[in-house]
């Protein structure tokens, strides 16, 4: 398990391009047969990702940085699957994952595993886990199960549709928040005008961008923006002083995930066009 630290704003804004990507971008999520994984020291979020495809994957405890005896002993986890067919076992209760499924499970589950249906079209689980003092019932959402909200519109190239899964009107969980945002054929900018929360962490995850695309994600306090290349299936880690938005060259989807202080998902501090440098 990798681990990544926190920043001071006042140091984040001298970073070079390669000491922004360094800290704040995860380039490789999914690996054959193998985890991966990203321990951030903001609010304490793990990224992992599995892609079974030739044997069944059981989650470790990461025992050497959690100190933990099974990874859920203090934590809680949120799943999506953006490849084939797939299937997590929990504790001896399986759940089918499509495209897009997500699974929330609850602290104090002990044995997770992960699963494809089809080797030729591998299940690829994108998760974040965060600390956790209370157990949640583990629950499957599907896409059509989730809240949508549609923002933006053609002509500022923004129409976007919100799919709220894990959150304070979904799923419920100690503090992590968990959906995605697809952004509609011809446009192009998401989470605009931005924001800051600062009770709140964030991990975007990008997907869905088309081959030779790119998506050019926005960071840093308001007054200090800056930016980092983001390709298809990687992910940024967003502090809570950064705003975070982005930019394509296509249409693109990307899965936010939070932790923090509170899920209140309206819980913003705006950070209007005209105050952007």
């Amino acid at each position: 398990m990798e681990v990544r630290y926190a920043a001071n704003p006042i140091d984040a804004k001298h970073y070079t391009t390669e000491r922004l990507r360094k800290d704040f971008l995860i380039e490789n999520i999914f690996v054959p047969d193998e985890f991966t994984s990203v321990y951030s020291l903001y609010d304490r979020i793990i990224v992992i990702g599995a892609m079974p495809v030739n044997k069944t994957l059981t989650l470790p405890a990461f025992e050497s940085l959690t100190r933990a005896e099974y990874f859920l002993e203090r934590r809680e986890l949120g799943i999506f699957n953006i490849g084939g067919q797939g299937v997590v076992t929990v504790d001896g209760t399986s759940y089918e994952l499509a495209y897009k499924d997500c699974l929330y499970i609850g602290q104090g589950n002990k044995v997770i595993t992960f699963a494809s249906k089809d080797k030729n079209r591998p299940a690829e689980f994108y998760m974040n886990s965060c600390p956790a003092h209370k157990s949640y019932p583990t629950v499957k959402m599907t896409k059509a199960e989730a809240t949508n909200i549609n923002l933006g519109d053609q002509a500022t190239a923004n129409k976007r549709s919100i799919f709220q899964y894990i959150h304070e009107n979904g799923i419920q969980s100690c503090q992590l928040v968990m959906g995605f945002t697809e952004l509609h054929p011809g446009n192009v900018w998401n989470t605009f005008p931005p924001h800051t929360h600062m009770r709140r962490m964030e991990v975007y995850f990008y997907f869905e961008i088309p081959e030779n695309q790119i998506v050019m994600h926005f960071m840093g306090e308001p007054t200090e923006t800056r930016n980092i290349v983001v390709r298809n299936k990687q992910a940024v880690i967003s502090p809570e002083w950064s705003i975070h938005c982005g930019a394509g060259t296509s249409n693109y989807t990307f899965i936010w995930g939070m932790c923090g202080e509170n899920k209140t998902y309206t819980d913003m501090d705006p950070a209007g066009t005209n105050i952007l440098m």
